[in-house]
């Protein structure tokens, strides 16, 4: 072997270590851009501000807050006198939100400006935050004004999604944020009502009529428009299946019931209270972006086989695997390694579910859940010799 070959094989060993070396870091750096601070402040604002503005259109100056006790809690209600001479009592929240607290007692001072949360609204679009399509955002919009949210509903699926973004502080990619449906969970219980569902929805669209329920068509769950855009109401069924699938009577919903579905209550848990960027704002609840992400890791494993089936079930981890990631890179391991192992420790079919849709999981979603749970990682190789010998 001449010199020159012996140095041209050294040099291109050396170029390949390097390379691989190049690579593994690159694997190891964070592929997730953070929001600027700028706008994570601006978005913070904004929530404030929809939130105080969603107060004064639902609370005029004429009332007065009260307290009532139910069931042992505390909650706020407000009486707006009439021309009757009658009260009209509105459900506000309950005593241990601080958020709606403090609002109540600050009622007065608030104020809004529509204009400025608008150009608010068009600052963090054009920064790349995203927002729901507009047809989404009418219909979320059209039910946060008739007072759905006031009455602790929680904004589902991926119009839900794409408002992490601005919660966490981090870039998500578009794609994963297309959808053709709005998804609504509500607690049974709540002592108001919204006027009819469907009168709601033909304010947005007239062609909107009620879908009856297969199990049961004297009641409506969904309502779907021409297009074959979907409107469903969920509920949470902590008992067994035999519950699932079947619809619960919701006064709340004006005349609407709601679909019982295992493992929302986990989901629904504590929501968290944000903003969607669409218009001047609409103040929302969604899910905790940790219990998101694990519940879609479960529900992944629960979709039919079909092609839809598995389209969705595509989704749901990729969404999940995207959470999962931004949670490790803005430093929230502690709530997701919280939230993982409440799931896992609610018994047989939560951990089946689990470790179900971890198998398929993509690798840096595996890698970021690793990173949070440590020793509480279930083993793969283990779940997937045990899945080739049944």
């Amino acid at each position: 072997m001449s010199g020159d070959d012996f140095i041209s094989r050294r040099q291109g060993r050396f170029d390949k270590a390097m390379a691989e070396l190049a690579a593994e870091r690159a694997a190891e750096m964070p592929m997730m851009k953070e929001i600027d601070i700028s706008y994570r402040t601006m978005f913070a604002e904004l929530a404030q501000r929809t939130l105080d503005g969603q107060f004064v259109a639902d609370f005029p100056m004429e009332g007065w807050f009260v307290t009532v006790t139910v069931k042992g809690r505390d909650y706020w209600y407000f009486d707006l006198p009439t021309p009757e001479g009658k009260d009209k009592r509105t459900y506000v929240g309950p005593h241990s939100d601080e958020a709606i607290t403090a609002r109540v007692k600050a009622h007065k001072e608030i104020k809004d400006n529509i204009r400025e949360r608008r150009r608010m609204v068009s600052t963090l679009r054009r920064a790349g935050l995203p927002g729901p399509d507009p047809f989404a955002g009418d219909i979320t919009k059209a039910l946060a004004d008739a007072g759905l949210f006031r009455m602790r509903a929680v904004l589902m699926g991926s119009v839900a999604f794409s408002t992490y973004a601005g919660t966490l502080g981090i870039r998500l990619p578009s794609s994963a944020m297309q959808t053709g449906d709005a998804d609504f969970a509500i607690s049974a219980g709540v002592q108001d009502s919204l006027p009819p569902v469907l009168e709601i929805l033909q304010s947005v669209d007239p062609a909107f009529r009620a879908v009856p329920h297969q199990a049961d068509k004297a009641k409506m769950v969904a309502f779907q428009n021409a297009k074959g855009y979907r409107v469903e109401f969920l509920t949470g069924n902590r008992g067994s299946d035999e519950y699932t699938g079947k619809p619960s009577p919701m006064p709340a919903l004006g005349g609407a019931s709601a679909e019982n579905l295992r493992f929302l209550d986990y989901l629904i848990y504590e929501p968290v209270r944000t903003v969607l960027l669409f218009r001047e704002g609409v103040s929302v609840l969604v899910p905790a972006p940790e219990r998101y992400a694990v519940h879609k890791l479960i529900v992944s494993s629960r979709r039919l086989t079909d092609t839809l089936g598995r389209v969705k079930a595509d989704k749901d981890r990729s969404q999940a695997a995207l959470l999962f990631e931004a949670l490790v890179e803005t430093r929230h391991d502690d709530e997701l390694a919280d939230a993982w192992a409440e799931a896992w420790d609610r018994g047989d079919s939560w951990r089946e579910g689990l470790s179900g849709g971890l198998l398929r999981l993509p690798d840096k979603g595996t890698k970021a859940l690793g990173k949070a749970l440590g020793s509480q990682m279930p083993d793969l190789e283990k779940m997937r010799a045990d899945g080739r010998s049944e």
